[in-house]
């Protein structure tokens, strides 16, 4: 990716939303760390000048730089404005895309950015909408160069790169692996899951603000459909994370952008300070010699990620750790762009070796031959 030619390395795209605010603060951080070797030009977009302006001067009092406002560049776009995209993207060499839902609003984005032969990352966790970009606009990206990586943030770079870790630490060939989530939440204990966990929202305190959210959000009941299930569920509490998680499919746009702005207007920064998460995997495999076809696995592995708060805290460290890696590692990515998961864009990079100094640890437990 030629950088020389492009105003801006990094283009935080929705920097005012919530989200984005902890991604803005995140590069602020990355522009003046000690292991930078070069200059980070970079810019904030969205639609409005002074939500931008000011989502900076916040970022420039917690990280004590008053000058960061004026190294920072703004750039005014709107989703429903595809040229102000194309604009924003022209500017770019990698663009972090933080406006969601992304099956509503991703796809604008996307088109820019390939269009343009820019990168983009988003922190994505919806399922059709990664696989529709992947047959939609694989193909045009790998034509012009340009990288598509969704799902960037906690939902799977701590996965997809624990399983590579995992792979690269054992002494043989790595054939099952079985992972664990634990989120530890301080003090108000902790909560494992054995699948996919979708990110929490803390800092609600005990069940009879449940009420209060559902009044003051005016959440509508989604419906919720399984094999032997068919129950209206506005929201689910889980007590062990004194948090709340809301089932956003077949909801209205509405409905859902009206419950995250109550969510994130009422977050607290205590909870997410006292959160931490850790993921553990348990491989098998064979050692040289050994295979499938006669024996049984021989080799075992336990490793684990750990890092902190999920949502807010690891997703804008991995996302902006991402970026930098798609701008600094270039000859270990995939040839060709194209649409990918992070595991397929960043196995061969130093990614791993980022995040591990930038507080998402990569270790292992153990090792044996049987």
């Amino acid at each position: 990716m030629a950088t020389q030619q492009r105003p801006f390395h990094l283009v935080v795209f929705g920097a005012s939303g919530f989200t984005g605010q902890f991604v803005t603060e995140e590069v602020a951080r990355e522009q003046v760390s000690p292991e930078r070797s070069s200059r980070l030009p970079w810019a904030v977009a969205g639609r409005s000048r002074e939500k931008l302006q000011r989502v900076l001067e916040r970022a420039a009092m917690k990280l004590g730089r008053p000058t960061l406002s004026s190294e920072v560049g703004i750039i005014i776009c709107d989703i429903t404005n595809p040229a102000s995209l194309d604009e924003m993207a022209k500017q770019a060499t990698v663009v972090l895309n933080c406006v969601g839902p992304y099956r509503f609003y991703g796809e604008p984005v996307v088109k820019a950015c390939v269009e343009n032969g820019t990168s983009c990352i988003d922190i994505c966790g919806e399922p059709q909408f990664l696989e529709l970009m992947y047959w939609k606009y694989h193909e045009k990206a790998a034509e012009k160069g340009a990288y598509i990586i969704g799902s960037s943030g906690f939902d799977s770079i701590p996965a997809d790169l624990g399983v590579i870790y995992t792979r690269n630490k054992m002494n043989g060939t790595l054939t099952a692996v079985e992972s664990f989530l634990t989120i530890h939440s301080g003090p108000e204990g902790s909560c494992i899951h054995d699948g996919t966990w979708k990110s929490a929202v803390y800092g609600f305190g005990d069940q009879s603000n449940l009420k209060k959210l559902r009044n003051e959000s005016n959440l509508k009941p989604v419906p919720i459909v399984g094999p032997k299930l068919k129950r209206r569920w506005p929201i689910s509490y889980c007590r062990e994370l004194n948090s709340y998680s809301i089932p956003f499919l077949g909801a209205d746009v509405s409905v859902v952008k009206r419950t995250q702005r109550y969510l994130h207007e009422n977050l607290e920064q205590s909870p997410i300070d006292a959160s931490s998460f850790t993921l553990t995997f348990f491989g098998q495999g064979y050692s040289q010699g050994f295979g499938p076809d006669k024996n049984k696995p021989n080799i075992r592995i336990c490793t684990q990620v750990k890092g902190p708060e999920a949502g807010y805290v690891a997703t804008p460290i991995a996302m902006v750790q991402a970026a930098i890696t798609l701008l600094t590692d270039a000859s270990d990515l995939p040839k060709a762009g194209g649409v990918f998961t992070p595991g397929a864009a960043f196995s061969r990079t130093k990614l791993i070796e980022r995040l591990n100094q930038r507080g998402i640890e990569f270790s292992v437990i153990s090792s044996s031959e049987v």
